[in-house]
């Protein structure tokens, strides 16, 4: 495995690390963000994403998988003592075998793949992280392309968001952007092409349900605000905007369940499993 650096107290390296937990400016700063368990990390060894550290339980024997991960991953081995490790797991439970620092990825649209047969997703200005998580979770499940979050939003890669994703944060593109403009600007480059995206916001007050909407092509479905849905320029310049019919005591449904039942209606149209 190479040289091995051993952190027995907390070092300036250590509170760096920490630091990833709890604050957005220094994930962006530091350019990396922390990712636990097994199969998130084994994604993103498998996926090629950058690990610049893999940490691992100084008084507690390898498993094989953990093992696997050392010898497979690059980046640096660190030895941490249990009881920092768990600093860095950012949660009550007992101490992760593994903690990876993986760099972050470039907020670049052209990181999502646009095909005859695309489907992806906007979240615009969740405030959740955990609803984004969820959302990347579905996205994956149902082979999404990729999701954009618009606007002033909470962070992808907040421990939150990506515990909530259960690894497809590893498998699904996400990218970030300051306005719907930039958006609209990337999905209007495939229409020479021949590829024209249909943009259809999720609305309570859509001209139509989801049933009803053609989602058998190029697709980009747009989920607002968790509480304040759609912003006034999403709305505007969606080609269409649908709804999905809900009853019960319920006035509208969770921002992550409503990407779910449009994804679900999209590949049902389909015909196909993703």
């Amino acid at each position: 495995m190479g040289g091995v650096l051993r952190i027995s107290r907390p070092n300036a390296r250590f509170q760096q690390w920490e630091a990833l937990l709890r604050n957005q400016n220094k994930r962006q700063r530091a350019g990396e963000f922390l990712v636990q368990g097994v199969r998130p990390i084994s994604l993103a060894v498998e996926r090629g994403w950058p690990v610049r550290a893999l940490i691992y339980d100084a008084e507690r024997p390898l498993s094989r998988w953990a093992a696997g991960m050392l010898e497979r991953a690059g980046g640096e081995r660190v030895a941490m003592a249990a009881d920092l490790l768990h600093q860095l797991s950012g949660k009550e439970q007992e101490v992760p075998e593994l903690v990876a620092v993986v760099e972050l990825p470039a907020d670049d649209l052209s990181r999502i793949p646009v095909g005859p047969s695309f489907l992806g997703v906007v979240f615009d200005r969740p405030s959740g992280p955990g609803n984004i998580g969820t959302m990347v979770r579905s996205v994956d499940a149902f082979g999404g392309a990729g999701l954009i979050i618009t606007g002033h939003a909470a962070d992808p890669y907040d421990p939150k968001a990506v515990r909530a994703s259960t690894g497809s944060l590893m498998a699904v593109p996400v990218v970030r952007v300051r306005s719907h403009r930039e958006v609209l600007a990337w999905a209007q480059q495939w229409r020479p092409a021949g590829r024209p995206l249909t943009v259809v916001g999720a609305d309570e007050n859509g001209t139509a349900d989801f049933a009803e909407v053609d989602l058998t092509g190029p697709t980009l479905l747009v989920i607002g605000n968790e509480t304040s849905g759609l912003s006034a320029g999403w709305r505007e310049d969606c080609d269409t905007t649908a709804r999905i019919p809900i009853g019960g005591a319920a006035s509208s449904l969770n921002a992550a369940s409503a990407a779910t039942v449009a994804l679900y209606e999209a590949t049902r149209q389909r015909g196909s499993r993703p």
